[in-house]
C-alpha cells in the first residue's frame, strides 16, 4: 500500500521502517526534518514537509506523536494530515494519548469520510525496533480489518478492544499494570540485596514461577548495575500514568497504588532522572537506605 508516518521519534522511526522493508511505499513526516531526511537515506523512501503534504495519495495514514496537543498539531489545520487525506483513507493513531481526544478524532475523521483507529502500543522501543509490539485498537470493525494486515509489519498483537477510545483505555490499563510490577520488582530487589541473597540466582529461579514478568526477564539486572538509560522513560511514564488518573476521576475508578508509584516516579524526576528507564524506581528504595 502507499502509506504515510507522522512522527518518527524512538517508536515511529522503527516502525514506519518496517512498513517500508514489508513492500509498501512509505512517505513520512516529522517535525524535525532533519530526522525525516535521516529515515529517508536508511529505508529509501520519502517525506513530506507538513503533514498534509505527506499524506497526498496514502490510503492509510499513521501517526506516533507525544500526546494530545501534539497530536492535534499534526491532524487539524490547514498543514494538518487530515487537510491532505484523500477521501476513504485511513487514519492509524499510535500515540498514547487521551481517550477523549480519540473520540474527538474519530467524530471529525468520520464527518470528513476517513476511516479512525486510535491504537496506541506497547513493547517500548526494543519492541519497535525487533517488530513485536503489542497494539491495542478502538475503531470500527470494518476498518480494523483492513488495516491490521499492514499493522502485521512490527507487531505480534493486535486486537480490537471496542469503539474510539478504547485502544486508549487498553493503554492506560497496561500502564496501570506496568507501574505496580516495576514498584514491586524493586522492592523484592532491594529486598533481596539487604538480606545479602544472590539476586541474579534468585530471579534465574523464581521468573519461572507466580513472581516472573517481562520486567524482571529484562531489567533486573540493569536494575541491580543502576543502569537505566535506556527503554521508555519515566517523563513519558508521567505523562501516561497522568492520563489513566484523570480517566479514573471520570469513571470512578479506585488507582491507590497508581497514584503512589506516580508520586515515586516523580521523585525520580526530582532526582534529574526524567530521561532514565522506568526500571528507575529502585534508584529512591536505594538512594534512602
Amino acid at each position: 500500500m502507499k502509506v504515510a508516518f507522522i512522527g518518527l521519534g524512538v517508536m515511529g522511526y522503527p516502525m514506519a521502517g518496517h512498513l517500508q522493508n514489508n513492500g509498501h511505499e512509505v512517505t513520512v513526516y516529522n517535525r524535525t526534518g532533519a530526522k525525516a531526511q535521516k529515515w529517508v537515506d536508511e529505508y529509501k523512501g520519502a517525506k513530506g514537509d507538513t503533514p498534509a503534504e505527506a499524506v497526498v495519495g496514502a490510503e492509510i495514514v499513521f501517526s506516533c506523536v507525544g500526546n494530545d496537543d501534539d497530536l492535534r498539531s499534526v491532524i487539524l489545520g490547514d498543514a494538518g494530515a487530515l487537510a491532505g487525506m484523500a477521501p476513504g483513507a485511513t487514519l492509524v493513531d499510535h500515540t498514547t494519548a487521551s481517550a477523549e481526544v480519540a473520540r474527538e478524532l474519530n467524530e471529525i475523521a468520520v464527518e470528513r469520510g476517513f476511516g479512525f483507529l486510535d491504537a496506541p502500543v506497547s513493547g517500548g522501543q526494543a519492541g519497535a525496533e525487533n517488530g513485536v509490539l503489542s497494539v491495542m485498537v478502538g475503531g470500527e470493525q470494518a476498518t480494523f480489518d483492513k488495516v491490521t494486515p499492514v499493522i502485521d509489519a512490527y507487531s505480534k498483537a493486535v486486537e480490537l478492544m471496542g469503539p474510539a477510545g478504547s485502544g486508549q483505555l487498553a493503554k492506560m490499563v497496561n500502564q496501570i499494570c506496568i507501574a505496580g510490577l516495576v514498584q514491586g520488582l524493586s522492592e523484592g530487589i532491594h529486598f533481596a540485596k539487604k538480606a545479602g541473597l544472590d539476586v541474579e540466582k534468585l530471579c534465574s529461579v523464581i521468573q519461572h514461577g507466580a513472581a516472573g514478568s517481562w520486567q524482571m526477564v529484562n531489567r533486573h539486572e540493569t536494575m541491580v548495575e543502576n543502569e537505566f538509560d535506556f527503554g521508555f522513560a519515566v517523563d513519558w511514564m508521567r505523562k501516561d500514568l497522568d492520563i489513566a488518573l484523570t480517566e479514573a476521576r471520570k469513571n470512578g475508578a479506585q488507582l491507590p497504588v497508581t497514584a503512589l508509584v506516580d508520586q515515586f516516579y516523580a521523585d525520580v524526576q526530582k532526582s534529574g532522572g526524567g530521561r532514565w528507564d522506568t526500571s528507575s524506581l529502585i534508584h529512591r528504595l536505594e538512594r534512602d537506605s
